[in-house]
């Protein structure tokens, strides 16, 4: 089967539906697919919910997404660093799913794995546990979470073969694994396509049975923040 596409938009063709829940690697501009969003952005996909850590930032990643309007809800951990993201919430005009980050990991991970739900004990007594099916198990109150089964994951690795086994570079690893397995169809953007046969068998991060479509690109690799400090003298 083939798996490898010219670009992001025929890579996501016939993929793509008002309404639908994605899936998205990346943590803060680390790991996200940037094509693959901005693909969608051509789409005109409209009244996504999407499931990532963030959502980028102002006018970058999923934060072209909010710019145009193109997504109802957010299944997040973090809001910060990203101002519309804010303005659109406390306003009323994007609907927020809050997680605790390794709540949203597990969950992706357990929809990858065919677990329909499970408990933890992270977030009792606060507004996460609000509306959510309570269990005590050797005495410790537990809230049920549900596992994320995405429509579309899209996901950004380093380096592909041809068949999609994919390894990610260092902490650019992060949701990136747990997205793609939990959607019904995967799409990864790799920065090179290699040879079938080049890779270590034992340093792929993720199977190409996971993935359906797979392209490769350039990127910008933006960071979120710059730090200095003044020069420190004798």
């Amino acid at each position: 089967m083939k798996k490898v596409y010219a670009g992001a938009d025929a890579a996501l063709d016939g993929l793509l539906r008002d309404g639908m829940l994605i899936a998205a690697g990346g943590f803060g501009l680390c790991g996200i697919p940037e094509l693959l969003i901005d693909g969608i952005l051509r789409a005109g996909t409209k009244d996504l919910t999407v499931a990532s850590n963030n959502c980028g930032v102002d006018h970058f990643g999923l934060g072209k997404l909010l710019d145009s309007r193109q997504i109802r809800k957010m299944i997040s951990s973090y809001v910060g660093e990203n101002a519309e993201f804010m303005r659109q919430y406390l306003s009323g005009e994007l609907e927020l799913e809050f997680n605790p980050q390794g709540t949203l990991a597990e969950r992706m991970r357990a929809g990858g794995a065919g677990i329909p739900g499970f408990y933890t004990k992270t977030g009792v007594g606060t507004v996460i546990a609000e509306g959510k099916e309570h269990h005590d198990f050797d005495g410790e109150t537990y809230i049920l979470e549900r596992g994320i089964v995405a429509d579309l994951s899209i996901v950004k690795g380093w380096k592909a073969d041809p068949s999609g086994n994919v390894i990610f570079r260092k902490t650019a690893r992060n949701f990136n694994v747990p997205a793609a397995k939990c959607g019904r169809v995967c799409v990864v953007e790799v920065e090179e396509i290699v040879p079938t046969g080049s890779l270590d068998p034992d340093n792929i991060h993720l199977p190409g049975i996971y993935v359906h479509r797979l392209i490769q690109g350039q990127h910008e690799k933006r960071i979120e923040q710059r730090t200095t400090r003044k020069k420190e003298t004798a």
